[in-house]
């Protein structure tokens, strides 16, 4: 009887097992729906991780702990990759766009090898053909909007540029039906849940970083200040929310990220928003960072020279009489685009950072440390890059919101493209106006 119990304990000793491994699941956040996703995908094991630091770095930090050796490769990189925003800043306009398209394909490519890898869609037909595709028919759109956008009179001074930029729209919507078609001709019979799901994934991804990097462009051409800005103070609120957290953390910030904590989320607050007004005025007191970024027709180049609106010329403003007492001034002298950065920098302390909690729910479904590990220490080019994309969001809306007005010269260039007689009657419309506001004197008074 005794070795009968055993034999029956034994053998419903696997099923016990199975069931506490099945609920110590669903208590780790996976639902059973989760669990019949894996069954049809394949699966997604986590990806293994390989210490992908320099080997310089590995033999001079040997003697640390693990703690410190991380601390100071992430620090050594950090300050490599600010170095190289330094020069590409200098470079100038044209290599920051370049940068940015870079970028945004790195950062597609990141994404979509994951889906690639973690849902074993190899077997797709087409796939990463069509996803490339894709991502060239949005930009083809994006960028073409751009280029008709800001290089007006040099599109209409050439014959090729002047048909593709009539007819932009409508060829991009031919491309993209083109690959749309493509799609469901690819289609088969085993794996149409399988091709559907990556079909949503390549357009969430477009939709995350296509559109993010064409209004970083936008936000560039307005003026290199508020490309410059906001994407330091994203830097700036990364790195000493680190420290803070590195030096001080005690308390677990949100769970997505055990590792921060409430005293680097407040810490990082204070330090970005004082960064952000220095850098502010270091920077508004030099046209070439204040100056939308315009196309010279005769230089056939990029000029940043202009007249400083008001936004970039010293202002006087008074101290509100709680402050006067602490310190000791009545008034200050300081740039409004200081009270902007303010907000900018704000933004990127309290909500950019839930930019990398996203990211890092991410990463966590699908059982991944980092995107890839293109750079030692920070893993890959999106998760240097997971706040910048919501930043550059709202810097553009903050510009549209409070900031941008009529761009005269843009208005001259279309003016200058319509016929004689287009502008003549827009000519004695816009005279009769003045006149009766009496901005010009008629020829009655005369």
């Amino acid at each position: 009887m005794s070795e009968l119990r055993q034999r029956l304990c034994g053998e419903r000793e696997p099923e016990e097992k199975l069931q506490e491994s099945e609920s110590e699941n669903k208590l780790d956040g996976e639902t059973a729906s989760d669990s019949e996703s894996k069954s049809e995908f394949g699966g997604s094991p986590p990806v293994p991780t390989s210490d992908d630091t320099p080997e310089v770095l590995n033999r001079a930090l040997s003697n640390l702990s693990s703690r410190w050796k991380n601390w100071w490769v992430r620090g050594i990189l950090t300050l490599a990759m600010i170095t190289f925003f330094f020069i590409i800043i200098y470079l100038g306009p044209m290599v920051l766009m370049t940068i940015v398209m870079c970028v945004q394909i790195k950062c597609f490519h990141e994404i979509i090898t994951i889906g690639y890898n973690v849902y074993h869609s190899y077997d797709l037909p087409w796939f990463r053909t069509l996803s490339w595709y894709f991502l060239l028919c949005v930009n083809y759109f994006f960028y073409g909007e751009t280029v008709t956008d800001y290089f007006f009179t040099l599109v209409q001074r050439e014959e090729p540029l002047r048909i593709l930029s009539k007819y932009h729209r409508f060829i991009s919507f031919a491309l993209y039906l083109t690959g749309f078609c493509m799609f469901v001709l690819s289609l088969v019979k085993k794996h149409y849940r399988l091709q559907f799901y990556m079909f949503g994934w390549t357009h969430v991804t477009l939709l995350i970083v296509v559109t993010q990097s064409h209004l970083i462009i936008h936000n560039l051409f307005e003026g290199m200040i508020w490309f410059i800005v906001p994407i330091s103070c994203v830097i700036c609120n990364d790195i000493m929310a680190y420290m803070f957290g590195f030096f001080f953390g005690r308390t677990p910030l949100i769970k997505l990220s055990p590792k921060k904590t409430w005293e680097g989320f407040i810490g990082g607050f204070f330090a970005t928003v004082l960064f952000g007004l220095l850098l502010s005025y270091v920077m508004s007191g030099y046209r070439c960072f204040t100056c939308p970024v315009e196309f010279n027709n005769d230089t056939n180049s990029f000029t940043v020279d202009c007249e400083p609106s008001e936004l970039f010329q010293l202002q006087e403003y008074n101290i509100p009489l709680v402050l006067q007492s602490v310190v000791g001034w009545k008034t200050v002298r300081m740039y409004p685009f200081q009270i902007h950065s303010i907000a900018l920098s704000t933004f990127a302390s309290l909500i950019g950072p839930f930019g990398g909690f996203f990211a890092s729910g991410f990463k966590r479904a699908f059982k991944i440390k980092d995107f890839a590990n293109t750079i030692p220490g920070h893993g890959g080019i999106m998760d240097r890059f997971d706040c910048q994309y919501l930043m550059a969001t709202f810097v553009n809306v903050y510009i549209a919101s409070f900031i941008r007005g009529p761009n005269p010269s843009k208005l001259i260039q279309q003016f200058l493209t319509l016929r004689p007689d287009q502008q003549l009657h827009i000519f004695n419309t816009l005279k009769a106006h003045l006149v009766d506001k009496g901005v010009l004197v008629g020829s009655e008074d005369a």
